[in-house]
């Protein structure tokens, strides 16, 4: 029997959860989907400065495991760049934290919101 796979934690779904060029063809071979977990690692370390350690801490999987998201997000994400493809992000195996937990401290946009702090 196959194990389970274990629910990433995320912080927060992101505000816009599609992005590229204006006037892009609505056809689906110009789509690239991104599940929640790849944008909750770009988000951590690229945004927030977190190393690969602590943003798996954060998400509750193995470093191993954020390492092949990572990965696998940056290339979704150059493909989008470079191709001029429609970014979406959705789907994936993710549960929301509630900001209350341990490991909602740095870097977790749900206790931001909570504190009355909007971002940039």
């Amino acid at each position: 029997m196959a194990r389970p796979r274990k629910w990433r934690k995320v912080c927060s779904l992101p505000e816009n959860n599609r992005f590229g060029p204006v006037g892009a063809p609505a056809n689906t071979s110009n789509y690239i989907t991104m599940a929640v977990d790849e944008y909750e690692t770009i988000r951590l370390i690229d945004l927030e400065g977190f190393t690969q350690e602590e943003c798996a801490e954060k998400m509750n999987v193995a470093r191993t495991t954020v390492q092949g998201i990572y990965t696998g997000a940056r290339r979704k994400l150059a493909e989008s760049l470079v191709y001029g493809k429609v970014l979406i992000i959705e789907g994936g195996e993710y549960r929301l934290c509630n900001g209350f937990g341990e490991n909602c401290g740095r870097g977790c946009h749900r206790k931001r919101h909570r504190m009355g702090f909007s971002g940039i």
